[in-house]
């Protein structure tokens, strides 16, 4: 090929590129018009939840609870989407386990809608101003570090971090790793087929990072067929966040996982001696060891179904 051959077609890939370049970053600004219009506040949901309770009591230092639940991440965690505080996923993961256990449940949110993996440390920081840390930690993350152009491998370091230093606090951690973003129609093709394999990238890296960090992560990505087969039912009305059944389906896969690591937990700390923790992981212990045991999703609430044994 001659030096002028050489020049013109290294000039056409060029401009072929820069073009692809500019019809990304055309779509990625009308997604972003779309994405995060929602600014409304989620409904409040924090307090003590019990078996049976119509509304949570309001917590105020001294009352007494059995386990303390504290959310981290962003608006899928601090539940942006949701009309009622009932289908916050924070109060359907605290409801499910005061159903299930017959446990009093301290529910507490410090998730910040737009939050990304880098915004977790500051969270965690307020969280050890306001009191001790949790019995059970439950972070949603990573939509926001895919849609903000975040490098995967620094977000995954940034979140193992923070599940290695509520470990340390003691407290059981439960991560639902990035959602599928290919599931958002309004993330015009071909940016929605790139965002979809970020996604899948950087939930592979924080399963990896939660592991090794002595957290429980839960691949909320499998989750991705539902929410493309019906997405009407499963996206709130922005498009982008989940609704009350996209956010059911995401509490029915962490409550399990959640009730599993408080009852492995509880059995190994030294607090479990006293005849009151004692109890407290019996009935965790007994709930993951019924055969069958598996999470059920009525349409207002979440809880584990444990089959009645003959």
């Amino acid at each position: 090929m001659t030096g002028a051959a050489t020049v013109l077609a290294g000039s056409s890939a060029g401009t072929a590129s820069w073009a692809a370049y500019r019809i990304l970053m055309a779509q990625a600004g009308i997604a972003r018009g779309v994405i995060g219009r929602d600014t409304a506040k989620p409904p409040e949901a924090d307090g003590i939840y019990t078996a049976g309770c119509v509304a949570p009591e309001p917590w105020r230092s001294g009352k007494p609870v059995d386990v303390h639940l504290m959310i981290f991440g962003d608006s899928t965690a601090a539940g942006v989407g949701c009309v009622s505080a009932e289908e916050v996923p924070g109060v359907r993961i605290a409801r499910g386990l005061a159903e299930t256990t017959g446990m009093r449940i301290r529910l507490s949110t410090k998730a910040i809608s737009g939050a990304t993996s880098k915004g977790l440390a500051g969270q965690v920081d307020a969280m050890f101003v306001a009191g001790p840390p949790p019995d059970a930690a439950v972070i949603f993350v990573g939509a926001n570090d895919i849609t903000k152009k975040h490098s995967v491998t620094a977000s995954a370091r940034r979140l193992g971090a923070t599940v290695a230093r509520l470990q340390l606090a003691g407290s059981v951690v439960v991560v639902g790793t990035c959602p599928d973003l290919g599931t958002v129609a309004v993330i015009p093709q071909p940016l929605r087929t790139i965002v979809h394999n970020w996604s899948v990238r950087l939930a592979k890296a924080q399963l990896g990072v939660t592991a090794a960090a002595g957290g429980n992560p839960v691949p909320l990505g499998d989750l991705g067929p539902e929410f493309l087969t019906a997405p009407g039912r499963m996206f709130a009305d922005d498009g982008f966040h989940p609704s009350a059944d996209g956010y059911a389906l995401a509490a029915g896969k962490i409550l399990p996982v959640l009730v599993t690591a408080l009852a492995e937990r509880r059995s190994e700390t030294p607090q479990a001696r006293s005849a009151e923790r004692r109890g407290i992981t019996a009935r965790l212990r007994g709930l993951i060891e019924s055969p069958g045991w598996r999470p059920r999703r009525p349409a207002d609430s979440v809880h584990i179904e444990v089959p009645v044994q003959n």
